[in-house]
């Protein structure tokens, strides 16, 4: 008998995703709908089904490594496989349940299910400070409630009124069997009187018509985490619509938005403001008061600050979300320059046009000067 490893083509310290591929791999090369009538591809198809049934299992596997195929077989098949219908219902969990035209009914997984509820997305929009600080918001989300005269069930007088299915017995499920010249194939399909319930309701509930559920109204709880963002979103399981007759609810997918702050902008975990001064304020210095998130702060101007001169505050900006750090709020001061003066205020600025200090002079205080001074500076 081959070695496992040897058949899937991978080492044995192979990862489960490199066994995941070298086994699609060698299923897809060697499926009976892809050689009809080759007796070897079918013996590969089921060999490399046997190995991989063994190695995707990390139980089984440990004992392979350790007692080879002594480890594994246990007196049934190699691998542990009983039928044909075993390898494709292996073959069907690598491919999603459709592995091609026509056998898709032959790969789906049967047994009685629920009918689940769908999702719900709603939007919530937060302030700045409430992104910075964290919020415990409660939503109302009209949604599919249970129903409560019924339980649930969709049945007039609860759980009495739900009968087994007499078509499946229950199994939510009929299969039938057909015998080809490869083997056995199993064709399942969901039980077309329950649905694939395996329960039918013999006297429906007048409230909710059988559905066993309603139209309602709910609030939720949400606990929105620091340092959020626009674009971000939370995932509530289970606070969806509420599944049909008892099947499982949806979830409840709350998408983030940041409402506009009427002084602050958020650039990254910083948050910017513009601060507009008086020419005077700007050639004397001041102290002025700035909004920031946690109300308005008192900020220094030192004397003879220019226009686009950005101040720092550290520490008041956004939190990083899961992280330690928080950004600065930045500060951009603006020099306001009057567009309409009475006489006396034009005749004071006249007598100030030509005094010395009032002249430009940005070479001579580096931190003023422009980007092509500094340059030239140091080429000089």
């Amino acid at each position: 008998m081959k070695d496992y490893y040897e058949v899937l083509g991978v080492g044995r310290a192979a990862t489960p995703d490199e066994i995941k591929k070298a086994y699609r791999k060698k299923a897809l090369q060697h499926h009976p709908d892809r050689n009809p009538g080759d007796a070897e591809a079918e013996a590969s198809f089921k060999e490399a089904a046997a190995a991989y049934e063994v190695l995707s299992n990390p139980e089984k596997r440990q004992r392979y490594d350790r007692f080879g195929h002594a480890g594994v077989n246990g007196g049934g098949r190699p691998g542990g496989f009983q039928d044909i219908s075993d390898i494709f219902s292996a073959f069907s969990d690598i491919f999603g349940g459709a592995a091609g035209a026509g056998m898709g009914d032959a790969f789906s997984r049967g047994g009685p299910r629920r009918r689940g509820g769908s999702d719900l997305r709603v939007r919530l929009a937060l302030t700045l400070e409430e992104v910075a600080d964290g919020v415990e918001k409660k939503i109302k989300v009209r949604k599919f409630v249970p129903c409560a005269v019924c339980d649930a069930t969709g049945a007039e007088g609860g759980p009495a009124g739900v009968e087994t299915c007499p078509t499946c017995g229950g199994a939510g499920e009929v299969r039938q069997v057909s015998s080809t010249f490869f083997g056995q194939f199993v064709n399942v399909a969901a039980c077309p009187r329950c649905g694939g319930e395996g329960q039918v309701v013999t006297n429906p509930c007048p409230v909710c018509k059988g559905e066993g559920r309603l139209k309602g109204e709910d609030t939720t709880t949400v606990e929105i985490p620091a340092g959020v963002r626009a674009g971000h979103f939370l995932a509530i399981r289970g606070a969806g619509n509420a599944g049909r007759r008892g099947g499982p609810p949806g979830d409840l997918r709350v998408e983030i938005e940041e409402t506009p702050h009427a002084h602050l902008v958020r650039d990254g975990l910083d948050v910017r403001c513009d601060l507009h001064l008086s020419f005077p304020d700007a050639a004397l210095g001041t102290e002025v008061e700035v909004p920031t998130l946690k109300g308005r702060a008192r900020l220094q101007i030192d004397p003879g600050i220019q226009s686009g001169r950005v101040l720092r505050m550290r520490g008041r900006g956004i939190p990083e979300l899961g992280g330690t750090r928080r950004g600065d709020q930045l500060v951009t001061v603006q020099v306001w320059t009057p567009t309409r003066l009475a006489a006396e205020e034009r005749a004071h600025l006249e007598a100030l046009r030509d005094a010395p200090a009032f002249q430009p002079r940005p070479d001579e205080e580096p931190e003023k000067k422009s980007f092509f001074s500094k340059v030239k500076d140091v080429f000089s």
